[in-house]
């Protein structure tokens, strides 16, 4: 359902459940970046009504996801940790060239948004269903279908502000950089690494 073109392996829970504390802190700030990706699109494109309607319901509903992960990190005990470089994020925006119209731009960064959140939805389905902490399992179920929401919907705004037919090739030419970049991650306890 996602169009991803590499699914994760399974083994990365592994890894995850070996430090529980890193994967909610890292997972934490992906929740924060992804606030501040819709506060960004508010504020590089005022003039679209129904992006910056949606994107304030979704910076405020990101914001209350970064709480939630805080909350768990807080109940076990722990502190929130610093902020850690998102390689996957790093490498995944390099793909697009620079420069172009502004429509172009951002329909770049809706297809960008919209890949990273397709991913998130793919490791809390994994989480959900693998990872031996109950409390921890049912949590990541419940994030996935707000995830898959998000990934939906910026797929649709990045179809209504460009050509649906180059929108299209250009989601599919990025799912296949993307499945090449996930051969060489997974490999570390964070949520897209």
């Amino acid at each position: 359902m996602l169009g991803l073109k590499l699914p994760t392996d399974p083994r990365w829970v592994n890894i995850v459940e070996k430090n529980i504390e890193e994967i909610l802190t890292d997972h934490a700030y992906c929740e924060q970046k992804a606030a501040s990706t819709a506060i960004s699109l508010i504020i590089g494109f005022p003039e679209k009504s129904e992006l910056v309607k949606e994107m304030t319901a979704l910076a405020r509903e990101e914001m209350g996801h970064f709480n939630m992960v805080h909350d768990k990190i807080i109940q076990r005990g722990w502190v929130l940790g610093r902020e850690r470089k998102d390689e996957y994020v790093i490498e995944l925006m390099k793909f697009f060239p620079k420069g172009g119209s502004r429509e172009t731009h951002l329909v770049h960064k809706l297809l960008y948004a919209a890949l990273i959140e397709a991913r998130s939805c793919e490791r809390f389905r994994l989480l959900s269903e693998e990872i031996n902490d109950e409390e921890l399992s049912e949590f990541y179920r419940n994030l996935m279908v707000s995830e898959a929401n998000h990934y939906t919907m910026f797929l649709r705004f990045a179809r209504k502000y460009g050509n649906r037919e180059e929108v299209d090739q250009k989601w599919e030419a990025l799912l296949e950089h993307e499945a090449q970049l996930m051969k060489d991650l997974g490999k570390k306890e964070t949520m897209h690494g």
